[in-house]
């Protein structure tokens, strides 16, 4: 985002040695008595003046919730304040679905926080677990989309699926969706689907770098999904590839790179996270 030209006041709702992929970690998890009195020095010194609110990896039911007052707060004297939230819960492995965070979010970010949410990126089992439906076929995704719309934000990404990709199964699927109410009160909606070429490799932070390029891209086009989506996944595809092909170089020949080796090349990415040569085109559908 920095890179991407925005100022930024980072609060970490985690104090961690390292990222959570490796075989350990130490460190501290922020909780909302914390985070209000970190909130509660910005508002003393009158800075707490934002267009944006990103939120993403949390561990605690108190400390979501008091995400919640702060965003419906600085709403309150910035009514174009855009609330971008990826509902970091779990994921799919080998076909199921498994939460990694306590199962008691689950209910804060349905009730509380999509509701003031403008835009959210979840994956797949993210949406499904949000809405209680199952996705089996890019139809069921359009319409889960749709219930998430309903339940408050403009836009909404599925950022990865198993769904079969028209290119084949070494394509990964991401649907975007937003919805604008017209003057008139008439509601449009676009939609899009992007394949991108699937990495063979686990890497940690894609979510994270997907919703902050987001923000900065519906920022930059916003009223242009496709553009926006385009610029985000094609930037991803640049990290990703330069990080494996760097972990493999590491790695050595035929041994799998560890976690250390697979960090996210963020900074060796700058030229193509400022301006990204789209490489991932989006279909509207």
């Amino acid at each position: 985002l920095q890179v991407l030209g925005f100022e930024v006041d980072t609060v970490n709702s985690v104090q961690f040695s390292n990222h959570t992929g490796y075989a350990h970690w130490k460190g501290q998890v922020l909780n909302s008595d914390e985070l209000h009195e970190l909130y509660e020095g910005l508002k003393l010194n009158k800075v707490n003046q934002y267009d944006y609110v990103l939120t993403g990896y949390t561990r605690d039911t108190s400390f979501l919730a008091m995400v919640v007052d702060i965003v419906q707060e600085l709403k309150q004297q910035n009514s174009n304040l855009v609330y971008v939230c990826d509902p970091v819960m779990g994921d799919k492995w080998n076909g199921e679905g498994s939460m990694y965070v306590p199962e008691d979010l689950l209910p804060v970010y349905r009730d509380k926080v999509v509701p003031v949410a403008d835009i959210i990126t979840p994956n797949q089992f993210e949406a499904e677990l949000l809405t209680g439906r199952k996705i089996y076929t890019e139809k069921d995704a359009l319409e889960v989309m749709d219930m998430l719309h309903a339940m408050g934000p403009e836009t909404v990404v599925i950022t990865s699926s198993d769904l079969q990709a028209p290119l084949g199964n070494d394509y990964l699927i991401a649907l975007g969706s937003h919805r604008k109410t017209k003057a008139d009160g008439t509601r449009i909606t676009q939609r899009i689907r992007m394949e991108s070429p699937k990495v063979d490799a686990v890497f940690v932070g894609t979510g994270d770098l997907f919703a902050a390029m987001l923000l900065a891209w519906t920022h930059k086009h916003p009223n242009n999904l496709k553009v926006a989506c385009e610029k985000t996944v094609s930037a991803m595809q640049h990290v990703l590839q330069r990080t494996i092909k760097s972990a493999k170089v590491q790695a050595g020949e035929g041994n799998k790179p560890n976690s250390a080796q697979l960090e996210l090349r963020m900074v060796q990415s700058k030229k193509d996270i400022e301006n990204p040569e789209i490489i991932v085109k989006a279909t509207v559908l």
